[in-house]
């Protein structure tokens, strides 16, 4: 039987810059649920993060190295409790 060795990805740092409102980058980003001019949803390394404004656009995504950049009028960054939750959505979060 050979050895398997069981990788566990260690969690990626959660930074949150905010330049004037205007300019958001955030880091440790794992997956964007859901995005529109006034919302973004996304799962961070540090729980469930919504960025909500006006005229928001994505202007940098890459899960890869987990980084997101956001330009609009940022008016609120929210975390959901408890986290990412698997097998649900927005629904099941909705219903608890």
């Amino acid at each position: 039987m050979p050895y398997e060795e069981k990788m566990v990805r260690p969690e990626a740092a959660h930074h949150i810059i905010l330049e004037e409102r205007e300019q958001l980058a955030v880091s440790g980003v794992e997956e964007v649920e859901s995005f529109d001019e006034n919302t973004i949803v996304m799962y961070t390394s540090r729980g469930t993060l919504i960025v909500r404004g006006e005229g928001l656009h994505i202007e940098k995504l890459s899960l890869d190295g987990g980084d997101l950049k956001v330009e609009g009028d940022i008016d609120s960054l929210t975390y959901e409790d408890g986290g990412r939750e698997r097998g649900g959505g927005f629904l099941s979060r909705l219903f608890r």
